[in-house]
């Protein structure tokens, strides 16, 4: 399993649509195939800031099975006009520690 972290800065005076937004383009992401969870968090320090979280089977259920489908098109429609700066994904995976 591996978690896609990105830190989104929306546009100020949005965040209201933005969140409304982001409840409708959840659906199309939680239909793909490697697809296990994601949360979103907004934060309390810096209005308009948010963390989404998505936890993935594999890097490649991420990176070609949505990234590089259709779906993922619409996801940007729904959503990629409400970031400034545009946001940087970085992905992560758990390290045993015991």
């Amino acid at each position: 399993m591996i978690v896609e972290a990105v830190m989104l800065n929306v546009k100020r005076g949005m965040e209201d649509d933005y969140e409304e937004a982001f409840r409708e383009a959840a659906k199309i992401i939680s239909s793909r195939k490697g697809y296990i969870s994601h949360e979103l968090q907004r934060c309390l320090e810096v209005k308009g800031k948010y963390l989404l979280l998505v936890k993935w089977e594999t890097l490649d259920d991420h990176t070609v099975g949505f990234r590089q489908s259709e779906e993922y098109q619409e996801w940007k429609r729904q959503l990629h006009h409400f970031y400034d700066p545009f946001p940087t994904v970085e992905h992560f995976e758990k390290v045993p520690v015991s």
